[in-house]
């Protein structure tokens, strides 16, 4: 089932062309990586796959939700988790996921059993008395994943979630990925770590608004006979900037 759609999406800012004529189709229970230098477009892309922008041109759909249309029902299926995701750091880690619970109308009667899930399956339930402003990097964002999570969405946008976590908390984030896949939650993922992109199960290559590739990691590497890649990508992106 095709989870997320965009035909010929297109954002413009004045003279600037953030997103060009973008066509993408996503599954469901698919992991989508969105990579690209800073400036690409990857996080105009996540505002308008969340409704959070309008497009200039073209259209999304999301579960068949158009993102214009639908952008308030739309929210009811989503999780957005921005690169400075709005943790309260004054509150526990417990008021914090109460606080989202509050925000996306979670009953109380239903909340105790998803909070306790969530902080068990983040590794938090010990901390969830700990200020967030306490925390490490990587428990942050462990955090905010579960504050996105807290209202079970099916689809989840994640802009460069592991920006500046140290390695074993990005590869403990990514863990925890794989086991929402079990539940088929559909991850749309902007990084700027390649490697991350690897663990993928189809990547997008975006520059200056452009999507330049869209395909199975390993099918983009041997197309352009690179080990990595990084080695592919600079290789596609010099191959554009010349013609």
């Amino acid at each position: 089932m095709v989870t997320i759609k965009t035909v010929n999406l297109t954002r413009k800012f004045g003279a600037l062309t953030a997103v060009d004529n973008l066509n993408i189709e996503i599954e469901e229970g698919e992991i989508f990586g969105l990579v690209g230098p800073d400036g690409a477009g990857k996080t105009t892309t996540m505002r308008l796959l969340t409704g959070i922008l309008d497009p200039t041109a073209g259209s999304a759909t999301v579960y068949e939700k158009d993102t214009v249309k639908h952008a308030e029902s739309l929210k009811e299926n989503i999780a957005y988790m921005s690169q400075r995701f709005g943790l309260y750091e004054e509150l526990s880690v417990l008021e914090n996921i109460n606080f989202y619970a509050d925000i996306y109308g979670v009953a109380k009667e239903k909340r105790a059993e998803s909070i306790e899930r969530l902080l068990g399956f983040s590794g938090l339930l010990p901390f969830k008395k700990r200020f967030a402003g306490k925390l490490s990097g990587g428990m942050k964002q462990k955090l905010g994943l579960a504050c996105a999570l807290i209202h079970t969405p099916r689809v989840l946008f994640l802009d460069e979630p592991t920006n500046g976590v140290d390695p074993v908390s990005r590869r403990d984030f990514w863990s925890i990925l794989y086991e929402l896949l079990k539940e088929k939650v559909t991850i749309f993922c902007s990084t700027c770590y390649l490697d991350e992109a690897e663990r993928c199960h189809r990547v997008g290559l975006m520059h200056k608004g452009k999507l330049l590739r869209c395909d199975f990691p390993g099918n983009i590497k041997k197309e352009c006979n690179a080990k990595t890649l990084e080695e592919a990508f600079i290789m596609i992106i010099k191959e554009y900037e010349k013609s």
